[in-house]
């Protein structure tokens, strides 16, 4: 049960191994989009960019409008906030399990061969 640290040899000599560290990046991977912090934000921008889920809330705000009131506001919304939630819900299932593998890949125990 000994871990090594493997250091990439590009000609320097380190002395100690934490200078090392800080120098070079982590060998991890990561292939989720989002954080906690950015998930909201990050996934509003990216469905807004579609041009269905953006027609639809130029109709919501267009219906806040008493003299282009075509329905009731509230039956507007309900197609852009069903939409947008299924669409969330999707894409944070879908990080969350992202999260998992990379989590079980970086965890796994490599082998280490000495020429």
């Amino acid at each position: 049960n000994k871990w090594r640290i493997v250091l990439p040899d590009d000609g320097r000599r380190w002395k100690d191994w934490k200078q090392a560290s800080t120098f070079c990046s982590r060998n991890r991977i990561q292939t989720t989009k989002y954080t906690w912090f950015t998930f909201l934000p990050q996934n509003l921008l990216r469905q807004f960019r579609r041009l269905g889920n953006l027609y639809l809330f130029i109709l919501v705000v267009l219906n806040w409008f008493p003299q282009l009131e075509v329905f009731h506001r509230e039956i507007t919304m309900l197609p852009l906030v069903v939409v947008l939630l299924a669409s969330m819900v999707k894409d944070a299932i879908e990080d969350y399990r992202k999260y998992q593998y990379d989590k079980t890949i970086n965890f796994t125990k490599t082998r280490v061969y000495d020429k």
